[in-house]
């Protein structure tokens, strides 16, 4: 794949260096919960896991992250604008016989508009949940991709990949890359235009994207894809390399446990921190060129803009990129709540990237 792609230059937000106000105000008040009783210690637990090297810490590092990311992402997804949605979809699981990590059925949710049902032409949204790789599930995005799917006039299919520590990578991004396949061959039964298919996720669902979006380059399969769309993405080593003097606020307050989360996804560290399926950024100059056509997104304030703004200028030079969105005064997470202001930016940036990069 030679041809650049055409930029329509779209998203140029004004970024002010200021959190906005909302946002603000609901970080002050779980910092104020945190530093008191059960939650102090839990912070402090949580640190002294990540620097320690053992399955123990793994193990119980991991069910601490999960106890705290999941009810928090269940809890905003009750919000009455995204539940409102449920009535509006038709649901149907599918199920992707795997053997890349033993007999595995991997469910694909899928998600169809009732404004759409009769039509058999639509266009595809292949998503990956967030939550680092190693938390949430499937269930918990639902309420957001009903959003989305009536919202945009898309069918949305919800990937439940297996998680790290328990699936190590390649393994994980293989489940996205064959519910990916899976959808595109049975295109027509299941209702969508396999020239009208796109892939993204936030967050570790942004990983599973961009490493799915490795393989399909390595595979040459990138022309399957109109639009790849990672945000607030894990994409390199950043956390390891850098010095804490020179990175972002968020970035060094999450450092330690970034380093944890990415030896939580390898089979062995030091062996595979080359490998581009594992830390995307390691992706060479001419496997960037094979990419499908990318929208890389971000929020002002996140622990990945550093990297995430690294790889938007290695795809722009690649020819790949077709919008660099950053929602100002936001935070890794905010934009995915209703009350805030930032989720109705966030929420028109998503319609209108597929409306005139997916759709047309």
């Amino acid at each position: 794949m030679s041809d650049r792609v055409a930029s329509k230059h779209l998203f140029n937000f004004p970024l002010r260096g200021v959190i906005d106000g909302d946002v603000a105000a609901f970080e002050s008040s779980l910092e104020e919960e945190m530093v008191t009783g059960v939650a102090k210690l839990m912070l402090h637990k949580m640190q002294e896991l990540s620097e320690a090297e053992s399955e123990a810490s793994d193990r119980e590092f991991t069910a601490m992250i999960r106890a705290m990311i999941d009810p928090f992402i269940q809890k905003i997804g009750s919000h009455p604008v995204l539940t409102a949605c449920a009535e509006q979809v038709t649901e149907r699981d599918v199920t992707v016989p795997t053997t890349h990590c033993g007999q595995y059925d991997v469910h694909v949710y899928v998600y169809t508009p009732r404004a759409r049902a009769d039509c058999a032409q639509n266009a595809a949204y292949i998503h990956a949940h967030g939550g680092g790789g190693v938390a949430s599930s499937a269930g918990d995005a639902k309420p957001w991709l009903h959003y989305m799917a009536v919202n945009c006039g898309v069918v949305v299919f919800n990937v439940d990949y297996r998680l790290a520590p328990e699936t190590k990578s390649p393994n994980n991004v293989m489940d996205f890359y064959e519910a990916v396949m899976y959808i595109h061959s049975n295109a027509g039964e299941l209702g969508i235009d396999p020239g009208k298919i796109a892939i993204g996720g936030e967050c570790g669902g942004g990983y599973i994207t961009l490493g799915t979006m490795v393989l399909l380059a390595q595979r040459g399969q990138s022309h399957l894809i109109k639009l790849a769309m990672p945000g607030m993405s894990l994409i390199d080593d950043y956390c390891f390399t850098a010095s804490p003097s020179c990175m972002t606020v968020e970035e060094r307050r999450d450092m330690l446990s970034m380093r944890k989360i990415w030896r939580l996804r390898a089979r062995d560290w030091a062996a595979q921190r080359d490998d581009p399926v594992l830390v995307p950024s390691k992706a060479s100059d001419e496997l960037l060129a094979k990419f499908p056509p990318t929208i890389l997104s971000e929020v002002e304030f996140d622990m990945f803009i550093t990297e995430t703004s690294r790889l938007a200028t290695r795809l722009r030079r690649a020819g790949r990129l077709l919008e660099f969105v950053v929602i100002p005064g936001a935070k890794n997470g905010s934009n995915l709540v209703p009350e805030f202001e930032c989720f109705e930016v966030w929420q028109r940036t998503v319609k209108r990237a597929l409306d005139e990069y997916l759709m047309k």
